[in-house]
């Protein structure tokens, strides 16, 4: 078997990649080892930068994504018992949208089905090779050999692409905290995002529907889920999240709950001979910012504008650029969410002088239209070069 590019993993950077591509009429395999229920259901972030919404709706799959997307002019960090807005549009000119990963997925898997598109969901990846180059795999009690000119691992974290780049050089931070996250059953309380940073600990407050809120809690990496029972959550969250006007949380049954580790994580270079990493094969960033998808999405552009221009005139200039041109891009949005990160979480080592620094910085970034500016044009999303 045989075909252009061959794409390992087939979430929201897979998908949309192959989908870009096929635009181009440049052939591609989607390979994911997990079944199509599991990739289409399986909870991630949904708040899309501006440049992510226009990717979406250039390539033609924004239709339900305009119909169903909640769009955000600002948000809100609380503090002190007090809200400080920040007025994206207002300060940008730009906006987020709510929308969830899980419908992305959904959209793009219809959407190259349609378009006949070759995705091989329970395709597990035993083998690649970057020179030749070729992806082995197992799927239907069978294993095969896909030939391509090209291969993108888009698998992820823990897939099998990122080891299969020798000589990486890789940076990374385990950060003193984690989220305890759900989902709950019930009219989101906020019209726009709410970032509290609280004594207590952190807290965010948002959305993926009308009728579904989405929130989480600052807890110790190593906290048990079990100790967390849903009335406690209610109660911490109305904690973290008081004012002195009387705001009100409201309470709804919890669907799903779940703790997750915050790291940051960047492997250079992002290419070897013919193997291309995007997503978070190549890097990871922590949740406070939202850049994860948004960072797999622009990872893809950039490759498939690099595949087009091969196809189109035999050049590699921007193939060989590839690694360089994410990795700019990757840096900024991982101290931006760095940054995100140790503003408005506790920090359980930090000193009182520390936290009256932190403190000060919440001060400035609230009252301060340059630092409110330079938040919001990071939180909308710099351009895609």
């Amino acid at each position: 078997m045989r075909t252009q590019v061959a794409i390992i993993g087939g979430g929201p950077a897979g998908l949309l990649l192959s989908h870009l591509l096929h635009l181009q009429g440049i052939d591609s395999v989607v390979l994911e080892s997990r079944d199509r229920d599991y990739v289409e259901h399986r909870q991630r972030a949904g708040m899309l930068e501006q440049g992510t919404t226009d990717a979406l709706r250039d390539s033609g799959v924004g239709e339900r994504l305009d119909r169903e997307g909640l769009v955000h002019h600002g948000l809100e960090l609380r503090f002190g018992g007090a809200g400080h807005r920040i007025p994206l549009t207002g300060l940008t000119g730009r906006t987020v949208t709510v929308y969830a990963q899980t419908e992305i997925v959904k959209d793009l898997v219809a959407r190259r089905l349609a378009d006949g598109g070759d995705i091989r969901f329970e395709a597990e990846v035993v083998d690649l090779d970057a020179s030749a180059p070729r992806v082995t795999y197992r799927g239907g009690g069978e294993t095969r050999t896909l030939d391509c000119d090209y291969i993108a691992g888009c698998d992820g974290f823990h897939g099998v692409s990122r080891p299969a780049v020798p000589g990486l050089r890789t940076f990374s931070r385990d950060y003193p905290f984690a989220w305890l996250g759900i989902l709950a059953g019930v009219r989101p309380s906020t019209e726009e995002l709410i970032y509290a940073s609280h004594d207590r600990g952190f807290a965010l407050h948002s959305l993926r529907s009308p009728t579904v809120s989405r929130l989480y809690l600052q807890v110790p990496p190593d906290e048990d889920i079990a100790a967390w029972p849903d009335a406690r959550i209610w109660d911490e969250l109305a904690a973290r999240f008081a004012t002195g006007d009387g705001w009100k949380l409201h309470e709804g049954p919890v669907t799903d709950k779940a703790i997750t580790p915050m790291r940051s994580f960047v492997a250079e270079p992002m290419r070897h001979d013919r193997l291309f990493l995007a997503g978070d094969a190549g890097h990871i960033v922590p949740p406070t910012g939202a850049k994860g998808l948004n960072l797999a999405v622009s990872d893809v552009i950039i490759l498939a504008r690099a595949l087009t221009e091969r196809y189109a005139t035999g050049s590699e200039t921007l193939l060989d650029g590839y690694s360089d041109a994410c990795l700019r891009r990757v840096w900024r949005a991982e101290h931006f969410s760095y940054w995100m990160t140790t503003l408005l979480h506790v920090d359980p080592a930090a000193t009182a002088f520390e936290r009256r620094l932190q403190r000060a910085h919440l001060d400035y970034v609230a009252s301060s239209e340059a630092a409110a500016t330079s938040l919001a044009e990071n939180y909308v999303g710099l351009p895609i070069e």
